[in-house]
């Protein structure tokens, strides 16, 4: 379990999501036209005297105590673990020399003393009617459900979207493969798909923590969708590109939205290829499919140098890597690949 210090701004969403009591009081001050400043505590908030005035409560939390509390001027400081009301009514203080991007008095503060004492601050703004967090030197503008639910159900359409074609894509491969006709542009697509995806999916996870349990339905749509994406993807970088997975993936991480759209730009540094040009993969995805060990698959590929020369393997030929299974094995890839040209095997 991550202490205080090792905590993101993700951790501290989810403590505010919807469905946590905290979340209802956030709201009921939102709705009443109330603003407030909480503060979680630290040992920095007292060693570095971020706060004066106001008076020592400590009482157990509940939101209708912490609602109560928050109508009266000053900031609250509450416990890191959301028990208790430690504090009312005080001062914030922070070193006023410490640099703020933001204008109003309560939002500066918050700020300031986030980034002085290394502490998680919620910031409730009267007029506008919006939530700030901020963790360190960390911000977030927390959203409405409503908004939430609205950006979910749009990046799910996406994501539906870049699914359909990226299983297009893996069906299209594995015709390719069987039929020797692959170039690094239909290898490429497969890759910049899976990155759309696994771009999309991290925007959908943060948005999935700030909802908390009201997106639970959206969210298991979300997980038939990316299901098998990343595997799938990382199969077909073992079998064409030059560099390791691990340095592939490292590559992929760097790419924007507008970069991924360059299918060129891909090729050429993960194959270096240009899309039209003819390649050849490994052979261990598509193999895979088989009932096969990896070792078996491992000594096939490297005796019969390659995917081509298994497909088109004699029974000999195969039987001294597979040991009285060849005729069974040769059947089983027959079978599949009529079943790839008939386009009933996606992977």
């Amino acid at each position: 379990m991550a202490t205080e210090k090792e905590k993101t701004i993700m951790d501290y969403i989810k403590k505010v999501a919807p469905g946590n009591s905290i979340n209802t009081v956030l709201e009921d001050l939102s709705g009443a036209g109330l603003g407030a400043l909480i503060v979680f505590d630290s040992p920095e908030l007292h060693s570095k005297r971020c706060f004066e005035g106001g008076f020592r409560i400590n009482c157990r939390f509940t939101p209708q105590k912490l609602f109560e509390l928050c109508k009266m001027d000053g900031a609250i400081i509450i416990s890191t673990d959301m028990k208790r009301i430690l504090y009312a009514n005080v001062l914030i203080t922070p070193d006023h020399t410490i640099l703020s991007s933001e204008t109003g008095t309560r939002h500066k503060a918050g700020e300031r003393v986030a980034k002085q004492a290394g502490t998680f601050v919620i910031v409730v703004s009267e007029r506008r009617k919006r939530t700030t967090l901020y963790l360190g030197r960390e911000k977030y503008n927390l959203k409405s459900p409503d908004e939430l639910l609205r950006d979910i159900s749009a990046n799910l359409q996406v994501l539906e979207k870049q699914r359909d074609l990226f299983d297009d894509s893996i069906s299209n491969l594995n015709v390719l493969e069987v039929s020797d006709l692959v170039s690094a542009g239909d290898v490429c697509r497969i890759i910049q798909r899976a990155e759309m995806i696994l771009k999309i999916s991290t925007s959908l996870k943060k948005q999935f923590t700030e909802i908390g349990r009201y997106g639970n339905i959206m969210n298991l749509r979300y997980r038939e969708l990316i299901k098998g994406v990343e595997r799938r993807e990382s199969e077909v970088i073992k079998d064409y590109a030059i560099l390791s997975l691990k340095r592939t993936k490292a590559i992929l991480e760097n790419y924007s939205f507008e970069g991924l759209i360059d299918l060129d730009s891909i090729s050429r540094l993960l194959l270096e290829k240009s899309n039209d040009e003819a390649v050849s993969g490994r052979g261990y995805r598509l193999l895979s499919m088989a009932n096969l060990s990896e070792k078996e698959i491992s000594q096939l590929l490297k005796n019969l140098g390659g995917l081509k020369g298994v497909l088109e393997g004699s029974d000999a030929d195969l039987e001294k890597v597979l040991k009285g299974r060849a005729t069974d094995f040769k059947e089983e890839l027959n079978n599949l690949t009529e079943k790839i040209l008939e386009g009933k095997v996606v992977s």
